[in-house]
């Protein structure tokens, strides 16, 4: 367990982080940042860990730089878990004549905010790779995120990051063909897809072991 006591961990993203956190007593949603605070909180509940949400429905990368200071450094957290990127292929797919956040800009945009989590004292990033755009490997959207998931896994080793491998667990899923969803839309998550999110960020982040 790689936390302290009173460790405060933020997840910031899109609304797959998102997921209602406004309309929650907690404010952290029915998602998969639920999932994890009350698998930490019933495991660990010596630690007392701090855990919070700032997801935003809608968000790209442009949108996390408007609100990064507010929302992730004001909170001086230990670790700050990042999920973004869907919305910024998504953009280009249905809405092609908005201001798009190509690869380039989107590494430019992501590499700047990591810079500043160097002033946060003891503070890792924990990198989430965007999942997919409709359920099936081959799909517009999955083909136009792969440069985005190849993105997130350089940043992850350029900032000494854990790499969750969200984008990989979701394709491996699929691959088993089980004739069940993961998304409600194909992309915005049902329960078996939050709990997929949370155990991938637990394997990575915790080291427990894949038994696959």
């Amino acid at each position: 367990m790689p936390f302290k006591t009173k460790d405060k961990i933020v997840f910031i993203g899109d609304s797959i982080t998102d997921k209602g956190r406004k309309k929650d007593p907690l404010k952290l949603g029915s998602g998969y940042v639920r999932l994890l605070h009350d698998y930490l909180t019933a495991l660990y509940p010596k630690l007392s860990l701090k855990i919070i949400n700032e997801g935003v429905s809608g968000n790209r990368v442009i949108d996390l730089e408007k609100r990064w200071t507010m929302d992730v450094m004001d909170h001086q957290p230990q670790w700050i878990s990042v999920s973004i990127g869907i919305n910024d292929v998504w953009r280009q797919l249905d809405s092609p004549d908005a201001e798009q956040v190509y690869p380039d800009k989107f590494e430019a945009v992501y590499r700047s905010l990591l810079e500043q989590t160097k002033q946060l004292p003891n503070c890792r990033v924990i990198l989430m790779q965007p999942t997919v755009i409709k359920e099936y490997p081959d799909s517009t959207g999955t083909r136009l995120l792969k440069p985005y998931v190849d993105i997130v896994n350089r940043l992850t080793e350029e900032f000494n990051g854990i790499l969750v491998p969200t984008h990989e667990a979701f394709l491996n899923f699929l691959q088993c063909e089980t004739g069940q969803d993961l998304t409600t839309d194909g992309v915005h998550m049902n329960t078996l897809g939050d709990m997929l999110m949370a155990t991938t960020w637990l394997k990575a982040v915790t080291g427990i072991p894949n038994r696959n």
